[in-house]
C-alpha cells in the first residue's frame, strides 16, 4: 500500500510515493504534463504517459491542480478487481 503526495510545479508534477510500512523510504516518479491554452481561453492539461488523462482550468495553475487530481484518480486501483489466490499474486511495483 502506498500513500500518494503531490508537489505541484509549473513544469512537472512530482509524485512522492511513501511506503507506509517503512518510514523514510520513498520513491519519486516524475510525470511530464503538457499544458496549452485552448481556443475557449481555458488551459488544457494532459499527461502523455497516462493515456486519456486530461483536465482543464481557467488558469494554468488551476489546470495543474485539476490534472493532479486526474492523475491521482487514474493511478488509484479498483480494489474490487483484485483477487489473490494460488494462481494469482499481487505485487507492488515501485518506479
Amino acid at each position: 500500500m502506498f500513500l500518494c503526495f503531490f508537489l505541484l510545479t509549473i513544469d512537472d508534477i512530482y509524485v512522492i510515493l511513501i511506503k507506509d510500512k517503512i518510514i523514510g523510504e520513498h520513491i519519486i516518479m516524475k510525470l511530464k504534463i503538457l499544458v496549452e491554452k485552448g481556443k475557449d481561453g481555458y488551459f488544457v492539461a494532459h499527461c502523455p504517459s497516462l493515456k486519456s488523462c486530461w483536465s482543464q482550468g481557467k488558469t494554468e495553475r488551476e489546470a495543474l491542480k485539476n490534472i493532479k487530481e486526474a492523475v491521482e484518480l487514474y493511478m488509484e486501483p479498483e480494489l474490487g478487481s483484485f483477487k489473490e489466490d494460488a494462481d494469482h499474486k499481487i505485487y507492488e511495483l515501485a518506479i
